[in-house]
């Protein structure tokens, strides 16, 4: 499954990084993958880094999203550190 939380960024179980079902984040561009805690930074003009976990959490407030997609979002950022 994949969702796309913003055009830079998906959350997907479909990568080669994720396994047994535990989704990763995908930055669109380059095809990196952030596992809850990796950090990582969301926004280019964005001086810090955040956990992926958190970034996760703030990309899905502004999107919209169903229940399968929220279901997602729910296995990632509760999965929380370590990848």
């Amino acid at each position: 499954m994949k969702v796309t939380l913003s055009p830079n960024w998906d959350l997907t179980t479909e990568h080669p990084e994720a396994s047994s079902g535990r989704p990763v984040l995908v930055n669109r561009a380059t095809g990196d993958a952030f596992g809850p805690g990796d950090p990582v930074q969301i926004y280019e003009l964005e001086a810090g880094y955040m956990p992926a976990h958190v970034a996760v959490r703030s990309l899905a407030k502004a999107a919209e999203l169903n229940t399968a997609e929220r279901a997602l979002v729910k296995r990632f950022v509760g999965s929380g550190p370590p990848r």
